[in-house]
């Protein structure tokens, strides 16, 4: 059999075991099927880049290489003029399909000029070179690479870049002027009218590059880089990304023999960068003591995981370091400073909070840090770090003064936000250093949209500010947003940490008003033991303070988890002291909300004529206040008195508002309510349709409203 024939059989017998029919495999390494069928049969002689490419797609690196024809020994008469100087192609290589398929396209369109960019670690060389040696055929005259060491501390100038793409290129040294100009005009001149596919690898800039693009139409170039470049407008662009979750579960399974499971934990660990899965593998080669377990256990620690994700030779960190190294002073400074942030993401402001910087700089540095691909930007005006990266940034983050200006910039626009979205109700006064950013909100939609971004970051920041002022006031101004939102959970563990902050710092009326206000969180999803306890808690501590304002406020909040209990009679005697004592005061708002709760307990207590007479007193306070929230908390009450009563037409017309000003303040705890009743009253109509199709609504706004603390819920168990 001859060597031709060899190959042949051996690449029939990898494609049928892995599955490909020809078509399949010539879409996949760019290959003509007329000529893969002409290499199986032994009619076409193969070649290494061919080799190359199958023994990736079957993963059987070697196996083809080694089977490729000796070429003859004819005598060459002239220079080489078809060189190929790609590297070889990354094994295992996985995903990145649909960015193969753009830079294919790319480069076969008029003017191929292809920008890869990406983090370190993504793979944009390995995308380049795999996609290069599928596409090199297509080039008459070859492929040309270069590492144009953009990150490093001697990066290749366009000038020495010239002179190595001429000594490719079999230009004798004599004939390559000294002159930059005349040599760039050499390098057009030897490209024109010839076929060409040029990789710059590693370019650090648009000016190293721009030099380099040939002038001839049949040539194409590839660019990779940790930069955007966004100033070269030849260029089409290819931003890589971390891999898909699949793709990278698939990557560590390959190199690592992990489970399915163990393999996505690694991935994830590995923050889905293909450098970090390959040296993690590198690792545990390594060491043979060690099995997966092993591996995952160091991966595990955050604050270890970057020195782990060393292999002697590459390094994850030294990685990033390259990317930092390419930055200014002011950038690498708010590059550190942004790692202090705890949340997710971040805006405009809170960078210019960490820096003390106006807004024109900060948006310039926060853009040239994601033009590098050391931030990432999930949504316009939003910034992020990759995971890694991050961990990588707050190493040299250790600034306590850009934190604290992070926690008073925060605070300030929580307490500057709630008081848009909440209107007036009784705060402490908080004291500010000056020299803030200021976020101005005009209207409530516009602060519950900025609570919503935040509510996450605020969170973290809470408690990442320990045992200070800042953290228990940051809780105290996110209440209110939790209780439109019912977003339970994070209202617990703020309020928590906040208790802890306020008995750190001494502050008795912050410790008991946080109680009091975790109580809230605790009673608004049905653990009444819990609420009772934090009330009772609050209420001696008031007493103890001589806070007579305070001590009106637990006695009313206990007073719901009584009702809630059926102990009626008692929430009314709590309620009816509570709301004495704000109108003795003239807070108007507190009186207002109380005598709502008074309606409902009266509702309960099968007096729900005089409940609606009481609920419709409290709406035109809150409409005056512009207490949206409360106007519609206000109108559902309505609505369950008046279903009480039997007015049905009362009931359906409360309601009806009160959903449609619920879903405008954003309420949907309250507009799932609202549809519930209106379930209710068409039940009692015997409309059985309109009923379910009005429950269904209510279930899709708001799922499992609680039948101890919502009336209308517990109303809805009594229709089938």
């Amino acid at each position: 059999m001859t060597a031709r024939a060899t190959f042949g059989a051996e690449l029939r017998r990898l494609r049928t075991a892995a599955g490909l029919s020809l078509a399949d495999l010539a879409a996949r390494v760019h290959y003509s099927k007329g000529y893969l069928s002409k290499v199986e049969t032994g009619l076409a002689a193969p070649n290494s880049a061919l080799a190359t490419l199958c023994e990736s797609e079957f993963g059987t690196p070697g196996a083809l290489t080694s089977l490729v024809p000796a070429e003859t020994g004819k005598r060459r008469t002239r220079p080489d003029v078809r060189p190929s100087g790609l590297p070889p192609v990354t094994a295992d290589f996985t995903g990145r399909d649909e960015e193969s398929r753009a830079v294919r396209e790319i480069l076969e369109s008029d003017g191929g000029v292809c920008v890869i960019s990406g983090m370190g670690g993504a793979g944009k060389t390995a995308l380049a070179v795999r996609c290069a040696y599928r596409l090199e055929p297509s080039f008459a005259d070859g492929s040309l690479f270069l590492d144009l060491r953009g990150t490093s501390d001697d990066p290749v100038t366009p000038a020495d870049a010239h002179d190595r793409l001429l000594r490719i290129l079999e230009v004798p040294a004599e004939r390559i002027p000294a002159d930059p100009d005349d040599r760039a005009a050499l390098f057009r001149t030897c490209l024109r009218g010839r076929s060409f596919l040029l990789v710059l690898d590693n370019a650090g800039s648009t000016g190293q590059v721009r030099p380099l693009l040939p002038a001839e139409p049949k040539c194409r170039v590839v660019i990779t880089s940790r930069s955007r470049l966004p100033a070269l407008d030849e260029a089409k662009h290819v931003s890589l990304g971390v891999l898909p979750t699949a793709s990278a579960t698939t990557l560590v399974t390959a190199l690592t023999g992990a489970t399915p499971d163990a393999a996505l934990r690694i991935a994830d660990r590995c923050g889905r960068l293909p450098l970090a899965i390959r040296i993690a593998a590198a690792r545990l080669r390594a060491h043979p003591a060690w099995d997966v377990a092993e591996l995952e256990r160091r991966l595990a620690d955050e604050t270890r995981r970057l020195g782990e994700l060393d292999d002697g030779e590459r390094s994850l960190a030294a990685a990033f370091r390259l990317s930092v190294r390419q930055l200014d002073q002011p950038e690498a400074r708010l590059f550190s400073l942004l790692a202090l942030h705890p949340g997710p993401d971040f805006d405009v402001t809170a960078a210019q909070a960490l820096g003390s910087l106006d807004p024109v700089e900060a948006e310039r540095l926060l853009d040239r840090l994601h033009q590098a691909y050391l931030l990432t930007q999930p949504e316009l005006g939003r910034f992020g770090f990759h995971d890694l990266v991050r961990v990588f940034a707050a190493s040299g983050a250790a600034d306590e003064d850009a934190f604290r200006r992070l926690a008073d910039f925060s605070v300030a626009t929580a307490e500057r936000a709630d008081r848009a979205m909440s209107g007036p109700r009784y705060r402490l006064e908080v004291v500010y250093p000056p020299g803030l950013p200021e976020v101005e909100f005009p209207d409530q939609d516009s602060a519950i949209a900025w609570f919503r971004a935040e509510w996450p970051n605020l969170v973290a920041l809470c408690r990442r500010a320990g045992e200070t002022d800042r953290c228990w006031q940051l809780a105290f101004f996110l209440r209110g947003f939790f209780y439109l939102t019912k977003l339970w959970d994070p209202w617990v563990a703020t309020h928590r940490w906040a208790r802890a902050a306020a008995e750190s710092v001494g502050n008795r009326w912050a410790a008991a008003t946080t109680t009091a206000n975790l109580g809230i969180a605790y009673v608004d999803r049905g653990d009444l033991d819990e609420a009772s306890r934090c009330y009772s808690q609050a209420l001696a501590e008031y007493r103890q303070l001589g806070d007579r304002h305070g001590e009106a406020t637990a006695l009313a909040h206990s007073a719901w988890a009584e009702h809630y209990r059926g102990n009626h009679e008692q929430a009314l005697r709590d309620l009816r002291s509570a709301a004495d004592f704000y109108e003795l005061t003239g807070n108007r708002r507190s009186g207002a909300i109380t005598t709502r709760g008074v309606a409902l307990v009266l509702t309960a207590l099968n007096r729900p004529a005089e409940a609606a007479r009481v609920v419709e007193e409290t709406l035109a306070v809150f409409e005056e206040l512009g207490l949206e929230l409360d106007v519609v908390m206000g109108l559902n009450c309505l609505g369950w008195a008046r279903f009480r009563s039997g007015d049905h037409p009362g009931a359906e017309s409360a309601y009806r508002e009160a959903a449609a000003r619920a879903e405008c303040c954003g309420s949907t705890h309250e507009a799932a309510r609202a549809y519930l009743g209106l379930g209710n009253v068409a039940a009692a109509r015997g409309i059985a349709r309109e009923a379910a199709s009005l429950w269904e609504r209510a279930e899709a706004a708001h799922p499992a409203l609680d039948p101890v603390t919502v009336g209308e819920a517990a109303a809805r168990a009594e229709y089938p």
